[in-house]
């Protein structure tokens, strides 16, 4: 196309200065048909370039829309793995949580245990005095051995003695004044200690 407007241009040019006026006529008809034809071909050309470029405008929209596509399913693919990596750690630190709640419990039990057994221990202390350091004496020779007896039978027994209902042996005063003092924490303490003589 450039080609032949510049050999249109070339042929006017040499018959502009080469003939006369019939030649200068036909240079010009010459040359404005070669801009004519020029303007064709660039309106051509223009028409053509603005079709490449829709044609190329949608492929490169149609690649950018496949792009995002494996963009977006690769990001999904990638918060999904990152989700159940972290549902993962959370059960993982649940699991943890519960085991040390437990732990922790168990401790907490056993110092509680350890107390009640002390506690019940330091109650016993002044029921020894009649009852034997082991509950292997029947108190005054009248009363019952405790050693053997469950911790409700002991549980049971003081708490009728508090409410003055008891008297084995005519100790029925004797015995509700010695326990007046004990609330039911204390009886439940010194009872579970008992039952373990």
């Amino acid at each position: 196309m450039k080609y032949t407007t510049l050999l249109s241009l070339a042929v006017a040019t040499l018959l502009f200065t080469a003939c006369g006026e019939e030649t200068h006529k036909a240079a010009a008809e010459a040359t404005a048909k070669a801009a004519k034809n020029t303007t064709e071909d660039m309106k051509q050309a223009a028409s053509a370039l603005a079709e490449a470029t829709k044609v190329k405008a949608k492929e490169l929209a149609a690649e950018a829309a496949k792009k995002s596509k494996e963009l977006t399913a690769e990001a999904a693919k990638k918060s999904e793995e990152l989700t159940a990596a972290a549902k993962a750690k959370a059960s993982e630190a649940q699991k943890v949580l519960k085991e040390k709640t437990e732990e922790a419990t168990e401790a907490a039990k056993k110092v509680i245990s350890s107390e009640a057994d002390n506690q019940g221990k330091v109650l016993f202390a002044k029921c020894a005095g009649c009852h034997g350091k082991d509950g292997k004496i029947k108190a005054l020779g009248k009363s019952e051995l405790l050693a053997g007896q469950s911790k409700e039978d002991i549980e049971k027994k003081i708490a009728e003695y508090k409410a003055g209902t008891r008297n084995v042996a005519g100790m029925g005063t004797l015995m509700k004044s010695q326990v007046a003092s004990m609330d039911d924490k204390n009886i439940e303490a010194v009872s579970e200690y008992i039952s373990t003589l």
